[in-house]
């Protein structure tokens, strides 16, 4: 019997704090599966699959996420109430933002898209427990001015090899970044949050596993006088054999936007 499928486009937000990453895993909470749970019980005997735009590691936030909803003979009729229905039974970890169709020929995986990260911090103090979730909290003083000037080294086209963990002599590391910064931060607030704290903006068409927290680390490192922008530089070049031994931890990273080219 022919089956006519039906494609979507739902955005999503969600804390990552309590989650094992974006992948469904065995005995562990993830978000694949806690949010194909819900559309199983919304959807009842419609048959369905869903695929993400990438994975997040664990404890990795979202402001917006994508993810593409195949669905089989019987078509979403009413957005509106979608979403709605969706949001009443997602956890309240995880919010539905939108949804649109899109027909065969839209691949979430292989289109081109551009994807920007933020990862929020602060130094030099310890911060109030409910920061945890999305802030990470380097009690060292650092020297921040320094940091942005590391930061802005990442930009354009390099060798990135250093910044993927575990890489091996067969991966393809050459990549672009189109913005690379540290700014103060104004975009994250809350009563408990330190009075200073920033945020490293990246933004590209694809990174490799743990590339931006491999960054951030070394980041961390300059500004605790560990490194120097000279081995940023020389990190970047085609023959640069360094590897980064320190990756900043997940919380503090959020996939601040995806944005279909």
């Amino acid at each position: 019997m022919f089956e006519k499928r039906y494609y979507y486009l739902l955005k999503i937000q969600y804390l990552g704090y309590r989650f094992h990453g974006w992948q469904k895993q065995p005995d562990v909470k993830t978000l694949h599966h806690m949010i194909d749970r819900t559309l199983k019980y919304i959807l009842g005997d419609t048959r369905f699959k869903t695929l993400g735009a990438g994975r997040t590691d664990a404890m990795v936030s979202a402001n917006e996420a994508a993810l593409e909803l195949f669905i089989y003979n019987d078509p979403i009729d009413d957005f509106n109430s979608f979403l709605e229905l969706f949001n009443l039974n997602l956890p309240q970890d995880i919010r539905a933002l939108s949804i649109e169709e899109v027909d065969k020929d839209f691949n979430i995986i292989q289109d081109s898209k551009v994807k920007e990260y933020h990862y929020v911090f602060s130094q030099g103090q310890k911060n109030h427990p409910f920061c945890a979730p999305i802030l990470t909290t380097i009690l060292e003083p650092l020297n921040i001015d320094l940091m942005k000037k590391g930061a802005k080294l990442f930009e354009g086209s390099h060798n990135f090899k250093t910044y993927c963990y575990k890489a091996t002599d067969k991966g393809e590391y050459h990549r672009t970044i189109e913005q690379c910064e540290i700014i103060d931060n104004d975009i994250y607030t809350a009563n408990f949050f330190p009075s200073e704290s920033y945020v490293f903006i990246v933004s590209g068409k694809g990174f490799m596993r743990n590339q931006i927290r491999l960054m951030m680390g070394c980041l961390i490192k300059l500004g605790r006088g560990e490194v120097t922008l000279d081995y940023i530089k020389n990190t970047l070049k085609d023959d640069s054999e360094a590897v980064m031994d320190y990756i900043a931890p997940a919380s503090g990273l959020i996939l601040h936007k995806i944005d279909f080219l």
